[in-house]
């Protein structure tokens, strides 16, 4: 097999392993063009100092980093020096046990040491100056140029061949598809275009008309005369001073993360053999150098013998950009990739064009991940300024981006005047509570003073009061920034690209997964069937969006309308008596059952009411248009003050969400999962007929299942992510995790093997230094009989 012809431009660490992995897989009909010299290219691989740190809050990018220490240790171009994060702060101490529970949640071998292990580790600290450290032994320092070297020889041994000074130029494109890339001397034909071309990614995008959403920016980084280094030391990160050190033979590497972030332009690169290595500028290098000589004193006796300011990508949100442009079927991205997830990343990429998708989940990296709110130039640059200054910062799972109000729903100016904190989600602004509702809350106030500080960051009582509130009258939630599609066509296209049985009558509610070929969770999507032909179909987010799009025949219309509605949840046992007497559409139990979708008006105006519910009480989600937001919010929340109607906030939806055990996906489940081991496997209707993904569900009982836990101590409540314990082994991590106001006590969902999973079964949580006892519970906590959500 030779596969399609494939051109990939770009010849760094990522370009030379794409062509590795995807020749391996028998796509040898490969081209590589490099606008510069093979292999020192130019680019940031060629001046890349190689540290690779695999730890990572993300679970995608620490596999990434470990297949890549894996590929490169038998390449021969990793030196498995071992790391060390040092800490001279309590606070970063803190921070370092969290780390450690990361690589134990992804299986990272590491360890938490003293100070005089530190110094015994790296001689030249000074432990005076440490709380302790993290070592990682399997970290260590990879060759960037060699490693791309010798992952493209293997690829030519098995037929890529690449081709140096061929700049491109032009995209060629064809009937809607790409169909070749243009050099200054020669054209390449290809079935499929991969840029790998780094930071100057965006300038390949704007050939192809594809916003490619990085900024390119200047990383200060130093070498040292002898200093006592050995090339056996470890890699150390300083992330108090934003700072990293390697040994360069006796003499020191310093990077630093700690100057003032340098945008640069690509306008601006340095001329000649290096034009990502821009020159050194010490006065912003100043700071750092000293904060260099506190931790290691052996500095302020050394010269520093050369230094620049090498440009490297950065993103908004911290992680790559991989996959295939949704309006030019064929060209594929692959940026803002560093070394130390470089072969995990092409690994990922080629197994996502030779199969048809990758081994991992990748939502978090996939180019196709952003609202078009989020593509403007202004906003990419100073999320991604914030991104180079965060690097190295102790950044909490809910700390909000420096880019606000992208995004506002029609209902606002009232949460302004409730007192709403904001959160932030795909550039949504979302109520995390509200100050409104502070005066009931003498109950949570009581309870949430043994609350640690880590958990209690970002968070009130008052969420506490939302959620009894909400079980006890009614409340109104903004469910706006949950993304609506409306489509128009058969309905045959839905229930082939659904898990469920959506071809129902008009009027009909289902709650269904959209799977991929292997059988698993792309998403969870509910359909509303308004018309013979027309639905209107709760999604994730815009990757639910180009799938179904890529798969949608000529006769049938997708279209986005989240930005051009609002909605609201409407959910208490008192929201019959709230909704009944304002709108003309009979709300009654047995005419407006669950799962059940109607279009009326509520007062003056235009609904769409759905009989649905995410915190498991009496409800319903009503949209309107975008227009008519204000009035619906006015009419329910003046009809509903003799009620005790309030707002509720993010905060509470999350508790209640879990005490119901309602899935979110990209959280709780991913395409790594299949509906059976996230207990979703109710919305699989097999004998519905065919529909993507049915072939390869699986037939035998899973083996690892998402659980549902009790912890014992009320004031620690996990963020996610954090390692399971059966006694001393670990055997799973969190997911989601919240505090249940309802059934008083913590609460969390963890993905554990399936023998574990069975309640009553004792396990405990990883949280920093401690250990947090919790016990496997039967699902769901509140309401099992769903007799409140039916009413």
């Amino acid at each position: 097999m030779t596969g399609p012809k494939v051109v990939i431009i770009g010849a760094g660490i990522v370009g030379c392993a794409l062509a590795d992995e995807l020749t391996a897989r028998g796509w040898t009909d490969v081209t590589v063009l490099e606008q510069g010299p093979l292999f020192v290219t130019g680019g940031s691989s060629s001046h890349a100092p190689g540290l690779v740190f695999q730890t990572n809050p993300s679970r995608t990018m620490a596999r990434m980093a470990r297949y890549t220490v894996e590929k490169l240790t038998g390449l021969d171009c990793f030196r498995p020096v071992g790391s060390l994060e040092v800490a001279t702060t309590p606070e970063r101490m803190r921070e370092l046990h969290r780390r450690f529970g990361f690589g134990q949640s992804w299986g990272i071998g590491s360890r938490i040491i003293d100070p005089v292990a530190c110094a015994e580790l790296f001689p030249l600290l000074d432990p005076d100056r440490l709380e302790g450290g993290l070592h990682v032994p399997t970290d260590g320092v990879a060759e960037a140029v060699k490693a791309g070297e010798r992952q493209a020889q293997r690829a030519q041994e098995n037929g890529a061949r690449f081709v140096a000074q061929a700049r491109v130029i032009e995209l060629i494109t064809a009937n809607g598809r790409i169909a070749g890339a243009r050099t200054d001397e020669q054209t390449f034909a290809a079935d499929i275009v991969v840029s790998c071309a780094g930071f100057w990614g965006p300038r390949i995008g704007a050939m192809a008309g594809v916003t490619i959403p990085l900024l390119p920016m200047a990383h200060q980084y130093v070498r040292t005369g002898a200093a006592g280094a050995a090339d056996t030391m470890p890699i150390v990160r300083h992330q108090d001073r934003d700072l990293y050190f390697r040994a360069h033979g006796e003499g020191l590497g310093i990077g630093s993360y700690l100057h003032e972030p340098m945008p640069v332009s690509l306008d601006e690169l340095a001329g000649g053999e290096h034009p990502s290595m821009l020159p050194f500028t010490p006065d912003t290098f100043a700071e750092s150098w000293a904060a260099a000589g506190d931790l290691l004193p052996v500095v302020k006796d050394v010269e520093r013998t050369d230094g620049f300011n090498g440009v490297f990508s950065f993103t908004a949100d911290g992680f790559p950009l991989l996959g295939e442009a949704p309006r030019l079927p064929g060209f594929w991205v692959a940026e803002a990739i560093w070394v130390t997830h470089s072969a995990g990343a092409a690994r990922e990429v080629a197994e996502w064009l030779v199969t048809g998708r990758p081994s991992i989940d990748l939502h978090e990296c996939d180019l196709n991940r952003f609202d078009p709110a989020q593509l403007a130039p202004a906003y990419t640059r100073e999320r991604s300024i914030r991104s180079f200054v965060e690097v190295y910062d102790i950044v909490h799972p809910l700390d909000p981006p420096s880019v606000r109000n992208v995004r506002t729903t029609p209902f606002h100016a009232r949460h302004v005047e409730l007192g709403a904190v904001f959160g932030e989600a795909a550039g949504w602004e979302r109520p995390l509570w509200y100050a409104s509702n502070e005066g009931y809350a003498s109950k949570e106030k009581a309870a949430a003073k043994e609350r640690d500080s880590w958990s209690s960051r970002h968070w009130s009582p008052i969420a506490g009061t939302e959620a009894r509130i909400t079980r006890e009258t009614v409340a109104l939630y903004d469910m706006t920034p949950l993304m609506r599609l409306e489509v128009v066509g058969p309905v045959s296209f839905l229930q082939a690209m659904t898990s469920n049985n959506v071809d129902k009558p008009v009027g009909s509610v289902t709650y269904t997964m959209l799977l991929d070929e292997a059988g698993k969770v792309r998403s969870d999507v509910t359909v509303a069937r308004l018309g013979e032909q027309r639905f209107q179909i709760g999604v994730n987010g815009p990757l639910d969006l180009h799938w179904l799009r890529r798969h949608a025949p000529e006769n049938t219309r997708i279209r986005d309308v989240t930005g051009s509605t609002g909605g609201l949840g409407v959910w208490g046992p008192k929201a019959r008596e709230l909704v009944a007497p304002l709108t003309d559409i009979d709300v009654a139990a047995p005419s407006f059952r669950y799962f059940q979708a109607r279009e009326g008006y509520l007062g003056t105006v235009p609904v769409t009411m759905l009989r649905l519910s995410y915190v498991g009480e009496l409800g319903w989600e009503i949209y309107t248009r975008a227009d008519c937001g204000l009035k619906l919010w006015d009419t329910l929340w003046e009809a509903g003050q003799d009620l005790g109607i309030i707002a509720a906030g993010r905060a509470a939806f999350t508790s209640l969400r879990l005490e119901k055990g309602y899935r979110l996906w990209g959280t709780d489940m991913t395409a790594e999962d299949t509906p059976y081991e996230a207990g979703v496997g109710f919305a699989v209707r097999r004998d519905t007929g065919d529909f993507v993904g049915r072939t390869a569900l699986p037939e035998q009982d899973p083996e690892r299942l998402l659980t549902c836990l009790l912890l014992d101590d009320a004031g620690s409540v996990p963020m996610g992510r954090e390692p399971v314990y059966e006694k001393e082994r670990p055997v799973g991590f969190v997911t989601s995790a919240a505090y249940g106001h309802t059934v008083g006590a913590p609460i969390a969902y963890a993905w554990l093997p399936a023998a574990l999973a069975v309640p009553g079964t004792e396990v405990s949580i990883g949280y920093f230094d401690r250990r947090l006892r919790a016990t496997v519970a039967a699902e769901p906590l509140f309401d099992p009989k769903h007799e409140r959500l039916r009413a």
